[in-house]
């Protein structure tokens, strides 16, 4: 099965660096097609990726958002027929709306081995909204129709720019990822993990918490299998064992509430003593609700990351690789969204767990 891969975005905005980047970082010795229109920015030296190991036929089918989607699917199925590669990357031109170009995919898709990987913008954070402005639906549907946005040029805005651009970004897409770490400090692994839409911070933390569970009933399993005679008292501990940690919702007061989870996305910087208190903050019941558990990576002002686990009454703090965006994630009953976003200055969301 081969991927396509569309990574859109207007001139200038960096998509050909990024594609440089997981060209080199993560598709070296794949076989790979790159396909451009002839209105994109300058075609990748061939002697460039030839020392890569990849094979590639530069291929300009012209704009495939004009009157040649017919051609763009001939092409596409040459392409798959002479080369099946492994993944095909996608660079329409600057003006191409994304949604024409994947729906142009997926005619041809169906009939061909090949599937519609991940749609991306690459965006220069500086200009989003004068682009807005300006180029309205074009821009828009660019930013709308993808599932990452790969945000170029944040290292040289303000935090108050950057939230700025952000909050735009957010208001034509709620649920892409959007990558706002400089792509210096972090790898094309990690960035095409977040195009391919794995490692969702709530998916972790449930995934933390089930584990948990199984390992404490493997070893109450274990304790009873030694302990027979003390079996009635056991069960007692255990089951206080468990209120306290609050580990459980099958116990005691735990039974009949309902857990959801807060998570937001912020490239603010914290600094380790404001996350500290933070952190202890949200022991708070009474103003942030339930927690029962939180989890995080974020930039510190001093340009480490700093990552985090909580359980009620007690929190970790380590250092820890930059990540595409700093995310935070909490598990609790009756959270209060307003309360946490203003904890940690960021704009969350709720999503129910199953």
């Amino acid at each position: 099965m081969t991927k396509i891969d569309i990574i859109s975005g207007f001139l200038g905005a960096g998509k050909t660096t990024l594609i440089r980047k997981l060209i080199e970082e993560v598709f070296a010795g794949q076989k790979i097609v790159l396909i451009e229109n002839e209105f994109g920015e300058i075609g990748i030296d061939g002697g460039f990726l030839k020392d890569a190991g990849i094979n590639i036929t530069e291929m300009n089918s012209g704009c495939i958002c004009c009157s040649l989607v017919g051609d763009f699917g001939e092409a596409l199925k040459k392409v798959m027929e002479q080369f099946a590669p492994d993944r095909i990357l996608i660079e329409p031109s600057g003006v191409g709306k994304l949604s024409d170009v994947c729906r142009a995919v997926e005619d041809v898709a169906s009939d061909c081995d090949m599937k519609v990987n991940s749609l991306t913008t690459v965006a220069d954070a500086k200009k989003i909204r004068m682009y807005m402005k300006n180029f309205g639906e074009f821009y828009n549907n660019q930013v709308e129709s993808a599932g990452t946005i790969v945000l170029s040029r944040t290292q040289e805005l303000t935090p108050e720019k950057l939230d700025a651009a952000i909050a735009m970004i957010r208001s034509k897409n709620e649920k892409a990822t959007v990558i706002t770490t400089p792509w210096d400090q972090i790898t094309g692994a990690q960035i095409l993990e977040a195009m391919e839409g794995s490692g969702s911070l709530i998916d972790e933390l449930r995934n933390d918490m089930l584990r948990e569970e199984e390992e404490e009933e493997h070893e109450h399993h274990h304790d009873h299998e030694e302990e027979h005679e003390h079996h009635h008292d056991h069960e007692e501990e255990h089951e206080h064992h468990h209120d306290h940690h609050h580990h459980h919702h099958h116990h005691g007061h735990d039974a009949d509430e309902v857990f959801v989870s807060w998570g937001a996305e912020t490239p603010r910087k914290y600094t380790r003593e404001e996350l500290d208190s933070c952190l202890t903050a949200l022991d708070d019941a009474e103003t942030y609700g339930f927690v029962l558990r939180a989890k995080g990576m974020i930039p510190a002002e001093d340009g480490t990351w700093l990552y985090f686990d909580m359980v009620p009454g007690e929190h970790e703090i380590r250092l820890g690789q930059p990540e595409v965006t700093g995310r935070l994630c909490v598990i609790g009953s009756k959270l209060s969204a307003e309360k946490l976003n203003e904890l940690f200055h960021a704009e969350g969301r709720f999503s129910d767990l199953d």
